[in-house]
């Protein structure tokens, strides 16, 4: 989840700009964005199912943040000093509600769940964003957003109910949809993650917000996963422990360290919700990787993947 080069950053040692709002007309660019990191994030349920092979999903979740806070250590440390220490608590916010609680809740989830089902249900993200845009940062609410949003759940709900779990391929060899609260839990936390870097970190290079909240949560992570699990005692112990490592350094490394950089660029260069929209494209690439991995697929899929596509671009075109 290539990194997109960041804007240049001003040359005072304790402000930042602040960026002009963005242009009505959602420029190519962000097209380009939008459909890249779906791909990116569309191909990480399964790199996380293939991590639970071996690690819990504590282990996973910790092991996933600190490894991406550690690739992006260099470029939050050239940040640090000149980002506004007020805009520091929104950094911190962001990490914990958008980055570090789902990181753990997806992978809990996915001890029970087909990854291909979890990518469905983190379209849900779309939803949590204009209702938290919309109760706490005053986003304007149409009809035709509505629309669109509706559209998405309902394909959402298409998928979850007439397509089918995944059955036998879940990890833990049955379907439980329950688990699926985990990650509407997590869902809201991007929300108002997408939001808080929409309207209250607007002006930062999209890589220096990013090293920045990895920098806050990394070394919490990083610590509870050497201290408080079994991680280093199964890398060195466990068979296959390298290979799930391996998968989870993947994870962490595009879907987490560089598929934040392009979102958080995605966010400041459209709107907020169009941002959070490419998690209507995400099922199209989970659901592909756990059909190859042997879950279940079926023409509900199909109808489930056109009606949220058709969502996206009701939400494009939303005034």
């Amino acid at each position: 989840m290539s990194t997109a080069p960041a804007p240049a950053v001003t040359s005072a040692p304790e402000t930042t700009p602040v960026a002009s709002p963005p242009p009505h007309r959602t420029p190519a660019s962000a097209w380009v964005l939008l459909v890249t990191l779906a791909t990116i994030w569309g191909t990480s349920f399964i790199l996380m199912k293939k991590g639970l092979v071996v690690f819990s999903a504590l282990e996973l979740g910790a092991t996933r943040v600190s490894v991406a806070a550690v690739l992006l250590l260099p470029f939050a440390l050239r940040h640090v000093g000149k980002v506004e220490r007020s805009r520091f608590k929104w950094l911190v916010l962001s990490g914990v509600v958008g980055t570090l609680i789902p990181a753990f809740l997806f992978a809990y989830a996915e001890t029970r769940m087909a990854s291909g089902l979890a990518g469905v249900l983190n379209a849900l993200t779309a939803v949590f964003t204009l209702v938290v845009g919309a109760a706490l940062f005053g986003q304007k609410l149409t009809g035709l957003r509505v629309l669109g949003i509706g559209l998405g759940l309902v394909g959402t709900v298409v998928l979850m109910l007439l397509g089918g779990s995944g059955g036998d391929a879940t990890p833990s060899g049955e379907s439980n949809a329950w688990y699926g609260l985990y990650i509407v839990l997590a869902t809201l936390g991007y929300g108002v993650s997408v939001n808080v870097i929409k309207h209250h970190l607007h002006g930062i290079p999209s890589l220096a917000v990013t090293g920045l909240l990895l920098l806050f949560i990394g070394g919490p992570a990083l610590a509870y996963l050497l201290l408080g699990t079994e991680f280093l005692h199964k890398l060195a112990t466990v068979p296959g422990a390298w290979k799930a490592f391996g998968y989870i350094a993947l994870l962490a490394t595009m879907s987490t360290a560089v598929a934040m950089v392009l979102f958080n660029k995605l966010i400041q260069s459209s709107t907020a919700l169009f941002a959070a929209s490419n998690t209507y494209l995400v099922p199209i690439m989970a659901l592909g990787w756990g059909l190859l991995d042997g879950e279940q697929f079926n023409l509900w899929h199909l109808l489930g993947m056109l009606i949220i596509l058709v969502s996206v671009a009701i939400i494009h075109r939303a005034k």
